[in-house]
């Protein structure tokens, strides 16, 4: 087990002071919020022996003193994000913490109101979710900055789709500039004032739940900020349970939506020296749920995010302190609940497992063919349709109120169906398709190189830039093979932007695409050559490949055309219910409902489930549609000597002697843990020492595979082990 906290593998962003109950025993914690306690908080974990971090938000906060003249002598509410209405755009349930429009003079803000963070030593800092709801854009800083960014007078973002397009744009460009002032100014007051270097990240949700929400954000413009030095994929139950459609059927699809959510995230660390940690929430925001949902839901979450294997580091939890602590809707109805014992065990198991994913030895098994969907920023920009009144749809949203949708227009534009119709139908199928970010294609040379298979629209996004079907075209013609899927219908074509400006004059974006690819930009549908690629082209707008099961079949057609015409016996698509992965000794494996099928995947061999609270041995084992697993493989390349092969807590000092085996185990305080060795034979006995007593604990070997377990519970200053010989 990985117990080097300089790696950094493994953390979790809490808000209150050290607690023994929700010590999570990760390498490193996020200490969250800047107010007066910050100094004191930070003390507090890294006495603990954590690599501490700081966590705020740059779009929202306990602000008051900026927003009320305190800071500078001058009230700043007119900063704040403004709806049509006039009304403030709130955070949460307090009127008093609004969505800011980061200004410069709200960026020296809080540069200096972070800078104590830097004085008490943190190692790093997160400044979380810069967001820009898309029904904002009506305060009086907006419309200054309008003016100086358009060096025009400041329209009416819902007065046309070009008025809408441009103030999205601007809301992304002022976020992205926000935190490069932020970044650079911190990095370099670290090194003048201590000589330390800071880095900073950006915790986000994804594009795909950014542009499904509404809300606008950098996303890919991040990479352009040199003083950034990663991200956290903020995905977890209350971003992918997001209700969307498949085959004509509205519903939460919690696993697939990971699965993309994961994907395009993937993309802003891919081919680059930045870390990324995936966030996982064994709860929710929401808290009306009950424990076996939030079980289901952070499993489906976990099984998706290990799916994708260029990511090897997570946050294991946001706000511990309300999962181990928190109570929660009884599954009988009555009253409330604490967690239950065995999903306190098994999130140990797994968060303490997740420090060991960075393995060189990777196979996909199943379908491995390289099929890609592009999605570009400005799907972001353009989810509103000009004169629609959708205020007060999803715009209050944070997980802690129930959001009402009567409205069939406002369902629909939830459902985020353009991007949902070009991916479900492919995923529900087995074929691991995954978001490519078409922005990032002028970024980064050869950035298309992995990928066999690109599927594209334009009537949900727009490309921003003329070079990127450039380059598009250049891989095709070098043997890709795209599908293009659009009828040319979505207003937006016609906004002010470079393919009808000056001497371009192509009603949508297509067309120059089209023609950059040596095609005829009035080609019927169908597939046609270009170099020693093709292009298969569906004249069919994407939303309708969600409506029916038709239109699934419609798309998944397209593909299979796409891959015969490179003629690569390589490059093959078996239908399919199921995705696995080996990581190492780990095997993960999902299976789908709505599939080919609805039969198991069967394994066989000898394994140990991770998220079984006693860490059971099985030899034979069903994963069913709707379920997931998370396995260790006691075949793979087993080691000869004693190894700890899973436990719920964190390891230190293990080492073998010639008549024992000794290490100690740290966990939250009371908790349940339960811990699977691997013996060259079955031991004399197990010891248990707590507080200098030592007493015997009872284990159960298991003689098939030649390992034993160990339950026991946690104790803040740690629990020593020693197995006889």
């Amino acid at each position: 087990m990985n117990s080097n906290r300089e790696q950094e593998r493994t953390g979790f962003q809490e808000g209150s002071g050290y607690g023994e109950k929700y010590d999570l025993q990760t390498d490193f914690v996020m200490v969250y919020g800047i107010g007066p306690s910050m100094p004191e908080r930070i003390r507090q974990w890294a006495e603990r022996g954590y690599r501490v971090h700081l966590m705020t938000g740059v779009s929202w906060g306990g602000y008051q003193d900026y927003l009320n003249g305190q800071f500078d002598g001058r009230e700043h509410w007119d900063e704040a994000q403004t709806y049509q209405s006039g009304e403030t755009v709130i955070h949460g349930t307090s009127q008093d913490v609004p969505y800011m429009v980061p200004t410069i003079a709200y960026a020296n803000y809080l540069t200096r109101k972070i800078r104590p963070a830097v004085d008490a030593g943190v190692d790093a800092i997160h400044l979380e979710e810069p967001e820009f709801w898309v029904e904002a854009g009506y305060s009086e800083a907006f419309k200054r900055e309008w003016q100086n960014y358009y060096n025009e007078p400041w329209q009416d973002p819902d007065g046309s789709a070009d008025a809408q397009y441009r103030a999205s744009k601007l809301k992304a460009y002022l976020y992205t500039r926000c935190l490069d002032h932020l970044c650079s100014a911190l990095k370099e007051y670290s090194l003048v004032q201590y000589g330390r270097p800071l880095r900073f990240y950006v915790p986000t949700h994804s594009l795909i739940n950014y542009t499904q929400w509404r809300i606008i954000s950098p996303e890919s413009r991040l990479l352009d900020i040199p003083a950034i030095n990663g991200y956290i994929a903020q995905i977890w139950t209350g971003t992918s349970r997001t209700a969307n459609v498949y085959e004509g059927v509205r519903a939460e699809r919690t696993f697939e939506t990971a699965f993309l959510e994961y994907g395009i995230m993937q993309e802003l660390v891919r081919g680059t020296e930045r870390r990324m940690w995936f966030l996982h929430d064994p709860i929710e925001d929401d808290p009306k749920h009950t424990w076996s949902d939030y079980r289901s839901n952070y499993i489906k979450t976990l099984a998706a995010s290990l799916l994708h294997p260029g990511v090897a580091r997570y946050e294991v939890s946001p706000w511990p302190r309300r999962v181990f602590e928190g109570e929660y809707p009884a599954e009988d109805g009555n009253g409330k609940e604490g967690i239950p014992a065995d999903y306190a065990t098994v999130l140990l198991t797994v968060m303490h497992t997740l420090s060991n994913m960075d393995q060189p030895d990777v196979e996909i098994m199943g379908n491995s063919a390289k099929v890609g969907v592009l999605l570009a920023d400005s799907a972001m920009f353009q989810r509103k349709s000009p004169g629609a009144q959708t205020a007060g749809f999803m715009m209050k949203y944070d997980g802690t109120n129930e959001v009402e949708l009567s409205d069939e227009a406002a369902i629909k534009l939830l459902q985020f169906s353009s991007f949902y119709g070009l991916t479900l139908p492919l995923v529900k199928h087995g074929l691991a398709v995954r978001p490519v970010q078409l922005d990032n294609i002028r970024r980064f040379p050869g950035y298309l190189d992995d990928y066999s298979v690109l599927l594209l629209s334009y009537e949900f996004m727009k490309p921003e830039y003329p070079d990127i079907h450039h380059a598009l075209a250049q891989w095709v013609r070098a043997g890709g093979a795209l599908v293009y899927v659009g009828d040319d219908s979505d207003p937006y074509h016609e906004v002010r932007e470079w393919w009808n400006q000056g001497k371009r004059h192509y009603r949508t974006p297509r067309e120059h695409l089209f023609e950059s690819m040596g095609l005829d930009p009035r080609m019927p549908e169908g597939m046609a050559r270009a170099g020693q690629g093709a292009v298969v082209y569906l004249a069919v707008h994407p939303e309708q490949l969600a409506e029916s099961k038709e239109g699934a079949d419609q798309l998944r057609s397209a593909v299979r055309q796409a891959m015969d015409s490179l003629n690569d016996p390589q490059l093959h698509w078996d239908a399919s219910n199921y995705f696995m992965i080996r990581r190492g000794p780990y095997v993960v494996a999902a299976v789908l409902k709505e599939s080919v099928h609805s039969g198991p995947l069967k394994l066989s061999g000898r394994y140990v489930d991770l998220l079984h609270p006693e860490l059971a041995v099985r030899s034979e084992f069903d994963v069913h549609p709707e379920e997931q697993a998370f396995l260790y493989d006691l075949d793979y390349r087993p080691s000869g000597r004693c190894e700890i092969i899973a436990a719920s807590s964190r390891i230190e000092g293990f080492a073998e002697e010639q008549d024992h085996v000794r290490f100690t185990a740290f966990g939250p305080g009371g908790v349940r843990a339960a811990m699977r060795i691997r013996c060259t034979a079955e031991p004399a006995g197990v010891k248990l020492r707590v507080l200098n007593q030592e007493s015997d604990i009872p284990y159960v070997w298991d003689a098939r595979s030649n390992t034993l377990l160990v339950r026991y519970s946690h104790h803040a200053e740690g629990v020593q082990i020693r197995i006889l010989k």
